[in-house]
């Protein structure tokens, strides 16, 4: 996986669909070039995942239009935190997710001949791992814009249909498909082992656990799957809880020690300096211009020049209020520090992705988590709360609060209570992680909150919960209709 950027130069020159995404359709030369042997498959497969990593670093879609971050000294927002977005600002141009898409159905489709005599195991993982992706990929589309185009056929001409937006329910109906196949084939494996994480930068039977109990938790809410939904999320993370992983003792370790060594992570994003470049906790970093004379300077994340941090985000004043009734969390060195000038407090920098600090430079190298045991505890107290089981909700959430010094969870025990806490603590807990938009449309769904006035910037607007589609898209398909709620 450390080599993925170099393996991503095997996919990079491969396209999409016209008919359906607005560009240029997968050239005959994909097949001429690869999957003419067995050995093909593994840098495909491996090749994909840089697309995992483009997503995951794009904190538009999961965290700009919440509550969690205002502007720093150099504001980088854009038309999603302001909550002004129409089909001509801000609307999603779905091309890139259709690539990682057409990919994985090319691979599926070319596989199918070659056996693997000699190593069927190897043949089940690349499958299982690419059923994965698909899943993944379908997932947080269907999140970004609910109703999407249903593709599924893999592409090599120019003879592609036009397809229309599949309801959403359809859409996760096929995501839990892939991930089904994909844990019957992990299951399946000779050295099967519900412990083996082979890479944390690659799904596995821990993660793809992970990754279906996120989406039943979605189902559930959001498409009015209701007890059946949430029941199966909850089976799915006691799988989880088979695979090994462990909390951090130390918060600070969460997002400071890489994935392969950190028993907490199931699967995240690899970046290394020189390698990968930086993550989206560049926005967050500041540099030394805009931080001198602080008082407390050595403490600050900063970096030396406005290349390696752009000093655009400060953690919001709402979601350091989440912290309000905790002053001695364990977590908040870890996830904000004030900036103090001999004029007073200034800017409360983001420390959750500090980047390495090198003898030249400090660099946003972080790894970006994408799924950690203490989100995996907390998604299954929000399903015992949306099972009004609350009891069990409070073990889960006391689960995570164990590490963070403020003790156990001594409020009211009735659901809406229990709810409105386990939101609060992922707020806490997962500050920054690209999870809190997510969040909030699910206990919107749920009936735990007003999205339209938990969110400062959406109070007296109407925009929808999903994205528009972008007149480019709308243009080259006149099978596809608006997001519901855009002109």
């Amino acid at each position: 996986m450390k080599k993925i950027c170099i393996y991503s130069l095997i996919i990079i020159a491969f396209a999409g669909c016209k008919q359906i995404l607005g560009v240029t359709p997968q050239s005959s030369i994909t097949e001429e070039t690869y999957f003419q042997n067995e050995g093909d498959f593994e840098p495909y497969v491996t090749g994909i995942y840089t697309f995992m990593r483009s997503f995951a670093n794009n904190v538009t879609y999961g965290t700009e239009r919440s509550e969690e971050l205002v502007a720093a000294s150099n504001s980088r927002f854009s038309v999603a935190w302001t909550q002004i977005i129409t089909p001509s600002s801000g609307a999603l141009n779905y091309s890139d997710w259709y690539k990682a898409i057409g990919h994985c159905n090319l691979l599926l489709k070319k596989i199918e001949p070659f056996s693997f005599a000699s190593n069927p195991d190897a043949r089940k993982k690349i499958l299982a791992e690419t059923y994965c992706l698909r899943a993944y990929f379908f997932f947080h589309l269907s999140r970004i814009i609910g109703d999407v185009p249903l593709m599924l056929q893999a592409v090599t001409d120019v003879n592609v249909p036009l397809l229309p937006r599949s309801n959403a329910t359809d859409v996760i109906r096929q995501v839990n498909t892939d991930l089904d196949s994909a844990i019957s084939l992990f299951r399946s494996m000779s050295i099967f082992n519900p412990k083996t994480y082979p890479s944390k930068y690659r799904f596995a039977y821990g993660s793809a656990q992970a990754l279906k109990a996120e989406v039943k938790l979605w189902s559930a809410k959001v498409l009015a799957g209701g007890a059946s939904d949430l029941n199966d999320a909850i089976t799915a993370i006691t799988e989880v809880e088979t695979t090994g992983l462990t909390l951090n003792n130390n918060f600070r370790d969460v997002t400071g020690l890489r994935a392969s060594s950190n028993p907490e992570v199931a699967l995240a994003a690899y970046y290394q300096r020189d390698e990968t470049g930086g993550n989206y906790g560049v926005n967050a970093l500041p540099f030394l211009t805009i931080v001198q004379g602080a008082l407390n300077l050595d403490s600050l994340p900063y970096c030396n020049t406005s290349a390696a941090g752009q000093g655009a985000y400060q953690i919001s004043p709402a979601s350091r209020a989440l912290f309000s009734a905790y002053p001695n969390d364990k977590r908040i060195p870890f996830t904000w520090v004030t900036e103090r000038q001999a004029s007073g407090p200034k800017i409360a920098w983001i420390t959750k992705y500090p980047g390495t600090k090198y003898a030249d430079e400090r660099i946003s190298d972080n790894d970006l988590i994408l799924f950690r045991l203490a989100d995996i505890f907390l998604m299954k107290a929000e399903a015992y709360a949306a099972l009004d089981q609350t009891s069990l909700a409070i073990g889960y959430l006391n689960k995570v609060r164990v590490r963070t010094g403020n003790g156990d969870y001594t409020g009211a025990a009735d659901k809406a209570t229990v709810e409105k806490e386990i939101l609060n603590e992922r707020g806490r807990e997962l500050f920054f992680e690209n999870k809190r938009w997510y969040d909030l449309v699910r206990f919107h769904k749920g009936g735990t909150i007003d999205v339209y006035k938990y969110v400062p910037n959406l109070t007296g607007k109407a925009t929808p919960l999903f994205w528009p589609l972008s007149t480019a898209v709308m243009a080259n398909n006149d099978k596809i209709k608006q997001t519901e709620g855009y002109n």
